[in-house]
C-alpha cells in the first residue's frame, strides 16, 4: 500500500460513511416493518424521533458521499507520478483489478445517492412522510453497494505498490484494439457529434417543456439517462480530442488535470448534476398524487428540471466552444 494523506482520508471516509449508513439502514428496516404515522405508540414515537436523527446523518453523509467521488478521481490522478507507465488516472486505476470496478461503483452510487436526497427532500415537506417507507426501501438497497464500494476501494489501495508497471491512457484508448475503450474511441465522429447535439437538443426542450407545464415527466428523465449515457461515450470518442487538439488521443482523465485547465472537472459536474437532476423528475412522478404532496412534487420537480437544463446547457457550451475555437478539425 501507498501512504498517501488523501488515501488514508478517503478509506477513513469510506468506513465512517458505511457505519452510518448501516446504522440508519437498521432503523430504516425497522421504519419500513412498523412505521404507521396514525399510531400513537411508544414504538411510533420512537421511530419518529429517529428517522429525524437518520435523515440528517444521511443528508451529510449522502452530500459527502457526492464530493468523495471527485476526491477519489483526483487522488488517482495524483498518483501518476508514482507507477512506471502512467499519465495520468486511466494508468493508475489500471495497477490492479479494483480501480476501475471502485470507479463505476463510485459513479452508480452517486446517482443513487443523489436521487435518494432528492426523494428525502420532498417526503420531508410533507406532515405526513407519506412515502418515508419507499426512502427506506432505496437506503436498503443502496447500502450493500455502498459497503461493495468500500471493499473494493480497501483493495485497490491495499494492492497499490510503486513497483508496478502499468498502461497509458494512449494504449488504454487507443483506436483499433479489441477492448471496450477502442471500440467507443474508435466510434464514427460525425454520427456521435450527431447523436450527442440532438440528445442535448431533445433533452433541454423536453425540460423546458416540463418546466413550463409540468408534462412528460417520465419522458424527460429517460432522455436525460441517454444524453447522459450518449455524452460520456461522447467525451471519448469525440470531446477529448479537441481538447488535446490529437486526433489519437481519447483519454477521459487527462482533460482532469492542470494543462488543460482541469476543465475535465467541469464538465463532469455539470454532466452528473444535470443526471440527477433530471432523473429526480421521473423518479418523483409516482408521488405526485399523494394528497400531502400535490403542492409539494409540482414544483420541486420543474425546479429540477430547470437545473437539468442549465447543466447540461453548460456542459453542451463547455463542449461547443472547444470545438469551435480548437485547431484540430476532425473528418470521419
Amino acid at each position: 500500500m501507498i501512504f498517501h494523506p488523501a488515501i488514508i482520508a478517503l478509506c477513513v471516509a469510506s468506513l465512517f460513511i458505511c457505519l452510518m449508513i448501516a446504522y440508519s439502514a437498521y432503523y430504516g428496516i425497522k421504519i419500513v416493518k412498523g412505521w404507521d404515522i396514525k399510531s400513537g405508540s411508544e414504538q411510533q414515537l420512537v421511530l419518529e424521533r429517529r428517522t429525524y436523527l437518520i435523515s440528517a446523518i444521511l443528508t451529510y453523509v449522502f452530500g459527502f458521499y457526492l464530493i468523495s467521488l471527485f476526491l477519489y478521481v483526483f487522488t488517482v490522478d495524483r498518483l501518476h507520478i508514482v507507477f512506471t507507465g502512467a499519465m495520468c488516472a486511466a494508468g493508475v486505476l489500471k495497477v490492479n483489478s479494483y480501480g476501475y470496478p471502485t470507479l463505476l461503483l463510485k459513479i452508480m452510487i452517486f446517482i443513487f445517492a443523489g436521487l435518494w436526497l432528492i426523494v428525502n427532500y420532498a417526503d420531508n415537506r410533507a406532515y405526513d412522510y407519506p412515502i418515508i417507507k419507499t426512502k427506506y426501501l432505496l437506503l436498503l438497497i443502496l447500502t450493500p453497494l455502498v459497503i461493495t464500494e468500500m471493499i473494493l476501494q480497501a483493495g485497490y489501495f491495499l494492492q497499490m505498490h510503486p513497483n508496478i508497471i502499468t498502461s497509458c491512457c494512449g494504449s488504454l484508448f487507443s483506436e483499433g484494439k479489441s477492448s471496450l475503450t477502442s471500440e467507443l474511441a474508435s466510434l464514427p465522429v460525425v454520427p456521435m457529434e450527431v447523436a450527442f447535439y440532438l440528445s442535448m437538443l431533445l433533452t433541454v426542450y423536453l425540460g423546458i417543456s416540463f418546466h413550463r407545464k409540468g408534462e412528460k415527466g417520465y419522458l424527460f428523465s429517460v432522455t436525460v439517462a441517454i444524453a447522459f449515457l450518449i455524452s460520456l461515450v461522447s467525451i471519448i470518442s469525440f470531446i477529448s480530442v479537441y481538447y488535446y487538439e490529437l486526433p489519437t488521443h481519447h483519454c477521459p482523465f487527462c482533460i482532469l488535470q492542470k494543462e488543460y485547465g482541469y476543465i475535465g472537472y467541469f464538465l463532469y459536474v455539470a454532466l452528473l448534476g444535470g443526471a440527477v437532476s433530471g432523473m429526480g423528475v421521473g423518479v418523483l412522478m409516482p408521488f405526485r398524487n399523494i394528497e400531502s404532496l400535490t403542492g409539494i412534487i409540482p414544483s420541486t420537480q420543474r425546479k429540477l428540471a430547470l437545473i437539468a437544463v442549465v447543466f447540461f446547457l453548460i456542459f453542451t457550451a463547455l463542449v461547443t466552444y472547444r470545438i469551435v475555437f480548437s485547431n484540430l478539425v476532425l473528418v470521419s
